[in-house]
């Protein structure tokens, strides 16, 4: 959701508080337009981000519940190379969608963030995103980094105009965040700027 975040995936660099660089699009235009949107599921942190340690956020669509989001108007060629960036590979191959646009749904691998998931249209374009191709119930969970917190607490004040303290009050009761963070505890973190935290 985080506007800069996105910016990574597309012009190429690391982001604040990153330990990754990116490549970034062929096409490194900046999207023609941002909504915010919800998505059908729910929120969970599991296994370890190669970003920003810590458990990484995924999407269970199958889960009751929405998830706050953002949806970018990109191009299919730049949805193509942000997956790539997030698949393990690099931009240049333009993924076959047909499979997801037909069913909602396409695991193009087992690893994290490689099933492709369609939820619907808005304005008659397809809502795009990607996930693992597990389950909640069968993910690894793994509580979040503050400074991946952080990240995720700027793109919902950006896309859906949260405070810090509802931002803290539903990142903290995640599957994988429960138990680790307290509203409290990540309001405090949300504030600082810990590298590393």
């Amino acid at each position: 959701m985080h506007a800069g975040r996105l910016a990574c995936y597309l012009r190429g660099g690391r982001p604040e508080e990153g330990e990754r660089d990116y490549p970034g699009c062929r096409d490194a235009r900046p999207p023609r337009r941002s909504v915010p949107v919800r998505l059908p599921g729910l929120l969970y942190f599991a296994l370890e981000s190669r970003t920003w340690g810590g458990g990484m956020a995924l999407h269970d669509p199958q889960r009751p519940g929405t998830v706050p989001a953002r949806a970018y108007l990109l191009t299919a060629e730049q949805f193509s190379d942000i997956a790539a960036q997030e698949m393990g590979g690099g931009p240049g191959t333009d993924l076959d969608l047909a499979t997801v646009l037909r069913t909602g749904r396409d695991p193009q691998g087992p690893g994290r963030y490689q099933t492709l998931v369609c939820p619907g249209t808005l304005d008659g374009v397809p809502v795009l995103t990607f996930t693992a191709p597990w389950s909640l119930a069968e993910a690894p969970l793994n509580p979040p980094r503050a400074r991946y917190l952080r990240n995720l607490a700027t793109g919902l004040a950006e896309a859906h105009g949260w405070s810090p303290r509802r931002t803290a009050a539903y990142l903290s009761t995640r599957p994988g965040a429960a138990g680790h963070w307290t509203v409290d505890t990540l309001l405090a973190a949300l504030a600082g700027r810990r590298t590393g935290g």
